[in-house]
């Protein structure tokens, strides 16, 4: 259990709502440790849930009725999910099946949980457990990118054996991890809450020609799950956008930028007036001297074509003066030395955190939905974290972050250029 906000949940009251699948017996452990941290839970199952647990398990536990059937009343003759519905302080949707999923996000309540989760204003967050071609299939990710848009917290499976026999994502969070979230929306929920974050996010694309470029593999997830999960934490959020293969979050401010001069003149312009600055942008290195005007035609020659080094975008923000100087970490993708060359770019650069993955081998991170990174203060490594879904990834950087930036900000903390500004 996470001890660091011990009272959190201390008279809230959780309605955990549980489906059909194999991980409901994980449920039972959620609900105790909910339990356990002093929240009133109650439980609302699908019909196919009970087919893994029993109601009486949740019942026996909780000393509290367990709803499964939608037209069921309460003690009082009230319709029962509707007062579960009104009186939630969160409603907890763990498991949540790939079905159960697809029913939220087209509005439709044929159960119990459907029908409390739709019917509440209070915070929903979502547990998904599935096999992992359902996971990643094309509909369950749009279920998800709604769900989201309607406000949902998305608590992202885990990679790990799954009941099929095979190993991929999809796996139900750990229940440690899970409570943790719902600790986070009560403890943490408005812990960014009037600081200014800028991201930047995906790859550049340097031009040979009209229809050529220079670039690299950068997808823009991981940019964009930092920025997303900013903007939950109550952040005002600017996203500079290189190339992405995903579509930016909502209710961010996105700045296109596709270019190492275009992101140059984005976060140049940006950075004075943020407090956070996170460059997990994969700027090209170089760039062409002079692009074509016109589509080279081959003709079966050799192309040779002149390259200059790009500009240093975080090394010049790294150089502004403490007043207007942001909280600036970077990224490090590195092949090999990982904490020699992270650590090395941090002091070069004057970063105030790196944040370092190895590409290439098994870790290798570059358009996957996981990420395995180490983070880096000028002490040496800070964390020790595994393989992860990279919004997960991107809440515990942000649990770092926050911690470290007050500090610097108060001055309590080892930071490579001294002071740091007092937004915030």
């Amino acid at each position: 259990m996470n001890d660091e906000h011990p009272a959190s949940l201390a008279g809230r009251r959780i309605v955990v709502g549980v489906s059909g699948s194999i991980a409901a017996y994980k449920a039972v452990l959620v609900v105790r440790r909910l339990l356990e941290a002093g929240a009133i839970v109650d439980v609302a199952m699908t019909p196919a849930a009970a087919a893994f647990v029993t109601p009486l398990t949740f019942a026996s536990l909780t000393h509290r009725p367990v709803v499964s059937d939608v037209l069921a009343l309460d003690g009082d003759q009230q319709i029962a999910h509707i007062e579960l519905a009104e009186a939630a302080d969160a409603i907890l949707l763990a498991p949540a099946t790939a079905n159960l999923l697809a029913e939220l996000a087209a509005g439709l309540v044929p159960d119990a949980v459907t029908a409390i989760a739709c019917a509440s204003r209070a915070p929903v967050l979502v547990a998904p457990a599935m096999d992992a071609g359902m996971w990643t299939h094309p509909a369950t990710q749009r279920n998800v990118a709604a769900l989201r848009d309607y406000g949902y917290i998305v608590i992202e499976p885990e990679v790990g054996e799954l009941a099929s026999g095979l190993t991929g994502i999809g796996r139900l969070a750990d229940p440690v991890h899970i409570v943790e979230a719902v600790e986070r929306r009560f403890a943490r929920s408005g812990d960014l809450e009037g600081v200014r974050v800028v991201v930047s996010a995906g790859g550049t694309r340097e031009p040979i020609d009209p229809v050529r470029f220079i670039g690299n593999r950068s997808s823009g997830k991981m940019g964009a799950a930092i920025a997303e999960a900013a903007r939950d934490r109550g952040a005002s959020v600017t996203l500079v956008a290189g190339s992405m293969s995903v579509t930016p979050p909502r209710g961010v401010t996105v700045v296109e930028a596709t270019t190492a001069a275009a992101m140059r003149e984005a976060i140049i312009g940006a950075a004075p007036h943020a407090d956070i600055l996170v460059m997990a942008a994969a700027v090209a290195d170089f760039a062409p001297v002079r692009p074509a005007k016109r589509k080279i035609k081959r003709d079966g020659s050799a192309l040779n074509v002149e390259l200059v080094p790009n500009p240093d975008i975080v090394a010049e923000v790294g150089e502004m003066p403490e007043d207007v100087r942001p909280f600036l970490i970077g990224f490090a993708a590195e092949s090999d030395d990982l904490e020699a060359n992270a650590t090395g770019k941090l002091r070069d650069k004057g970063l105030d955190l790196i944040v370092g993955n190895v590409i290439g081998g098994p870790f290798d991170a570059i358009g996957s939905d996981e990420n395995k990174v180490t983070v880096f203060g000028v002490e040496g490594p800070l964390t020790d974290w595994p393989m992860l879904p990279k919004r997960q990834v991107a809440e515990r950087l942000w649990d770092l972050i926050v911690d470290r930036y007050r500090k610097a900000r108060d001055g309590e903390s080892p930071a490579p250029r001294g002071g740091r500004r007092s937004g915030g």
